[in-house]
């Protein structure tokens, strides 16, 4: 698999990164590094214990991360539960839940897929 092929996978944009980024080796350094962040994990504990202010916080790092590294799909779901987050009221994220929890699951076994193959 290579890292346009990955992208292609986690529905995001490599053009878009690749133009901000300059370097294949660029993007494949942080495009690897992104499962190990604790974000993801920070979030959904966040939203667990009922902690509005954390859980928003965790969303918008996945969110900037996400447009840093143009994934797409990751970097919508992220962006709307964010903003639902944003007022410090947890009423109605469930429903935005959900499609970050599958974007998140498609972008990092795309990113494994890709890691594998290397």
């Amino acid at each position: 698999m290579t890292i346009q092929e990955c992208y292609n996978a986690l529905g995001g944009d490599y053009n878009e990164v690749i133009g901000r980024l300059k370097s294949e080796r660029l993007v494949q350094k942080f495009v690897l590094k992104f499962p190990a962040d604790g974000s993801y994990e920070l979030l959904l504990r966040s939203l667990e214990e009922g902690n509005a202010q954390e859980a928003f916080r965790a969303a918008h790092t996945i969110k900037g991360m996400c447009q840093n590294l143009a994934f797409t799909a990751l970097g919508n779901s992220s962006a709307a539960l964010t903003e639902a987050l944003r007022d410090g009221s947890l009423a109605g994220y469930e429903a935005l839940l959900s499609p970050v929890k599958e974007d998140y699951a498609r972008t990092v076994a795309a990113i494994g897929e890709y890691e594998a193959s290397l």
